[in-house]
């Protein structure tokens, strides 16, 4: 039962991470720079379930990581929290935590709302449309905001599961 969950943990971690980083780093840069057809891809993304698999598989990376620290602290037994793997896992954890609530709280219906106003703003007459547009910037700031924090708290929570095991 261990490999299975270590498995569905480390999977799941690396996609999560993976997707995050090359999103903040690459995508959402070239998207930005591609103007109006950026949107298109964006409204791609979310029609292949990108806003719906990202929280899932966050999700089941939080759970199979609370049943490992479940495992490897003995039922959850207080000393080994101020041990150095129980620290750095902790602090990895609640990182993870951070991350999927944030994503889900801000980054997540940015998004959706993002995707609206490209819907609306592609049929849209002017002036609507320019102040579509106005929104759609602001909104995409606050998007890349939130996805940049997500990803930094990603990156801490993978960099201390890493190292965890040797502090």
């Amino acid at each position: 039962m261990m490999i299975v969950l270590r498995l569905i943990h480390i999977g799941c971690g690396v996609y999560w991470a993976g997707t995050m980083i090359f999103y903040s780093v690459m995508l959402e840069p070239s998207l930005r720079a591609s103007g109006p057809e950026g949107g298109k891809v964006l409204q791609a993304l979310m029609r292949r379930g990108h806003m719906t698999i990202m929280p899932i598989v966050a999700g089941l990376t939080i759970l199979t990581g609370i049943e490992l620290m479940r495992n490897a602290s003995g039922g959850f037994v207080p000393e080994w929290f101020s041990s150095g793997p129980g620290r750095g896992y902790s602090i990895g954890g609640l990182a993870a935590i951070l991350s999927l609530g944030l994503g889900l709280a801000v980054t997540r219906p940015l998004g959706l709302r993002m995707s609206a106003l490209t819907k609306q703003a592609a049929v849209a007459a002017e002036p609507d449309r320019s102040k579509l547009t106005a929104e759609l910037e602001t909104v995409g700031r606050h998007m890349r905001l939130g996805a940049r924090t997500v990803t930094l708290l990603v990156v801490i929570a993978v960099v201390l599961m890493a190292i965890a095991r040797y502090l």
